[in-house]
């Protein structure tokens, strides 16, 4: 389990299936926790138009064994600055494949995507029930509201 990206020169990758993502074990095995990503400058392409998409992900998980490092997870989520996919399809992957990965106890991601066509979509994943104990805050990210 030793990370390829930390402390190296690292290259965004081509795709999101290029990515590789690094995992290091839990410094808190053991305790239940929550770590949080906000990804506020999420991009990617719509995959009729080509024209770029924008959200707001924010990514919470309980870690098990592993923890997800946040350079390689970095350059994950980069790398779909280039990749053709619906919102729907972009948030719940990258929570399945984290989920898949990393096997933590439990996984949930928010994609509060900003409007193209006069309509935002939101899209939320979650691997299943939180467990019991754990502190969960409201992701923090407001409806949208446009100007008002």
């Amino acid at each position: 389990m030793t990370p390829i990206h930390l402390g190296q020169a690292s290259s965004l990758p081509a795709s999101p299936d290029a990515a590789t993502l690094d995992y290091v074990p839990n410094p808190r095995a053991g305790t239940t926790y929550l770590v949080r990503f906000a990804v506020p400058e999420f991009t990617s392409l719509c995959p009729v138009t080509g024209q770029p998409d924008f959200a707001h992900l924010v990514i919470d998980y309980a870690p098990d064994a592993t923890i997800v490092e946040s350079k390689s997870l970095k350059l994950f989520l980069g790398a779909f600055r280039n990749h053709a996919a619906f919102h729907e399809d972009c948030t719940v992957g990258i929570g399945q494949r984290l989920f898949d990965e990393m096997a933590p106890q439990w996984l949930r991601i928010g994609g509060y995507w900003y409007p193209r066509g006069g309509i935002p979509i939101d899209v939320f994943w979650q691997s299943g029930p939180p467990p019991a104990g754990l502190w969960l805050p409201d992701q923090g990210v407001p409806p949208y509201r446009g100007r008002g």
